[in-house]
Order: C-alpha cells, then sequence, then structure tokens
C-alpha cells in the first residue's frame, strides 16, 4: 500500500503544476484540446484525492456496524474514480471535441501551448515511470496484463493508467496543434479533444471493470484454493475440504469460510480443538487470510445434502 500510496503522490503533484497552467494556455491560444487537457488533469487530480481517500478510510479498525473492517472503502473510492475518469474526463473532452469540430474557432498563437505541453510531458512522465516502478515492483515476474487482472490493490494500477492514458493525450494533443496550425485547419484541433476523450473512456472502462469484481466480492485464486485444501487436508483429524469460500475485504484482508469433514469418531471437544489448529496453521501460512470461520459437517451428510439437489 505504501508504493501505491508514492505512485499516487506523485501524479497528484504533477497534475497541480499542470492543470492550471493548461487552463490559461487554452484560453490565450483559443484551443479546445489545450481546454480538455485541462479538465483532464483536474479530473486526475480529484481521482488522486478519492484514491487516498479510499486508503485512508480503508485502514478504519472493525466496529459493531462493519464486524470485518472497512476495507472495501478502497474499492468503492476506486470505482468512483473510473466513473469520475468517463463522465468528466472522457465526457467533457468528447463533448468539447464534437462541439469544435462542427463549429472551429479561429487559432490564436500556438506558441504558449507548446511550452505548456512540453513541460506536461515532463512532468506526466516523471510520474508515469514512478507508477511504472512501483507496479513493476508489485507485479515481480508475472505478465504485466496478468498482474493486473489478479491485483486486489486498484491503486497500484489505477494511477498507472491515468498517467499512460494522461502522456498519449498529450501526444496527441501536442501532433493535433502542429498540424493544426501548419495546415491551417482549426477542426483537428476539435479531433484531438475527441480522440483524448476516447483515450479516457477506453481506460475508464477498464478500470471500472477490475475495480467492479474487488467491489462486489472477488474471492482467491484458484491456486491458492488448493494450496489452502492441501494444507487443511493434511491435518490429520481432517477427512475432506468439501468447500472453500473467499472473499476479499481489502488488499491485504481475505475473509475465508471452510466447510470441514471431520473424521467420525471425534467429539465436540476434539473437533473444537482442530479447528482452533487448523485456523492458526491457516493463517500462519497464509498471512493475508485475516478472518477464518470453519464449519464441520459430516461427509455422509454432505453426499445425502448433494444427491437431494439432484
Amino acid at each position: 500500500m505504501a508504493s501505491s500510496k508514492t505512485s499516487i503522490y506523485a501524479a497528484l503533484i504533477a497534475n497541480l503544476l499542470i492543470a492550471v497552467t493548461k487552463f490559461i494556455a487554452g484560453g490565450i491560444s483559443n484551443s479546445a484540446a489545450m481546454v480538455a487537457e485541462g479538465v483532464h488533469s483536474v479530473v486526475d487530480t480529484v481521482n488522486e484525492l478519492f484514491l487516498l481517500l479510499g486508503i485512508h478510510r480503508s485502514k478504519k479498525l472493525p466496529d459493531a456496524t462493519h464486524p470485518f473492517g472497512y476495507g472495501k472503502e478502497l474499492y468503492f473510492w476506486s470505482f468512483i474514480v473510473s466513473i469520475m475518469i468517463f463522465g468528466l474526463g472522457g465526457g467533457i473532452s468528447i463533448y468539447q471535441g464534437i462541439a469544435h469540430i462542427i463549429k472551429p474557432e479561429e487559432l490564436g498563437d500556438p506558441t504558449i501551448n507548446y511550452i505548456v505541453l512540453s513541460l506536461s510531458i515532463v512532468f506526466e512522465g516523471a510520474s508515469l515511470i514512478i507508477a511504472i516502478k512501483q507496479f513493476n515492483k508489485i507485479r515481480g515476474t508475472t505478465p504485466f496484463w496478468q498482474a493486473v487482472i489478479k491485483s486486489k490493490d486498484p491503486s497500484s494500477f489505477l494511477v498507472l493508467f491515468e498517467d499512460a492514458a494522461a502522456v498519449a493525450g498529450l501526444f496527441i494533443v501536442m501532433i493535433c496543434v502542429y498540424i493544426s496550425h501548419r495546415f491551417n485547419k482549426p477542426y483537428v484541433d476539435g479531433v484531438a479533444s475527441l480522440l483524448v476523450g476516447l483515450i479516457l473512456v477506453v481506460v475508464s472502462a477498464i478500470l471500472a471493470r477490475e475495480s467492479r469484481s474487488l467491489l462486489m466480492g472477488e474471492g482467491v485464486s484458484t491456486q491458492t484454493r488448493d494450496k489452502i485444501c492441501r494444507l487443511v487436508e493434511g491435518d490429520n483429524h481432517v477427512t475432506k475440504v468439501m468447500h472453500i469460500l473467499s472473499t476479499y475485504q481489502s488488499p491485504t484482508e481475505v475473509l475465508l469460510m471452510l466447510i470441514v469433514a471431520f473424521k467420525e469418531d471425534m467429539d465436540t471437544s476434539e473437533i473444537n480443538v482442530a479447528i482452533d489448529r487448523i485456523r492458526d496453521d491457516v493463517k500462519a501460512e497464509f498471512k493475508f487470510v485475516r478472518f477464518v470461520v470453519i464449519q464441520p459437517e459430516s461427509l455422509e451428510h454432505h453426499i445425502l445434502w448433494n444427491d437431494d439437489k439432484h
């Protein structure tokens, strides 16, 4: 989580440094693309603040109303960020672009645009490099896209996607600003704004999909389930693990429920001792498992119940 905060703070500083200058440049040069970029930077700044809020609130201790803690706050605010990128970032940029394509405005002096865009690329690029380094530390040798899908910490890749979209948008705007002035085609400025908006819509869709999956209760991977199953069934008093249910409460906290068939000759006291031992073994082996609920069930009852279902 600390590494995620580093990239968030870097992105926050970069966006604050350039948001106002983009608006000033857009006003002076009468560029819709620059105004769209300004909106993009403001939205990104707010997004970073939302992510920091989500991280802060997710660390609140459990209480009577939230016995499993507030870990999913991070998933909620990450989903809000994806909606912000879509609605404010992508929506406004697309609207501005279409409006300036239909009714192009006379172009002003592009010099300030080039200065602001160049500085923005430097700041956003630095933020992107930091985000890439932090994400690479987290993913290790896991392929990039697989790491995004497997990640349970949306803040680790949200900033990365935001910064990548920002840098791509800046290059598109710079190229289109040059073309619009070089060939006196004012509508190209609107095309740049439209393209930036489409990039943001695509990025927001990817981020919304991942955040939604976590918010709705994504469980541990199949490989982890198999490891937990082998560990529990390795106990001398366990006959079979019949069900494993899990959900991520936060990037580092999992709620795990095990339905276990114990040896038939065990009494209640022996089962309780075995449950405590298995719970300790699972939590010692899998540090991210915060809560473990173990429900004993006879193997015969489980077989009969399945037969009744069919």
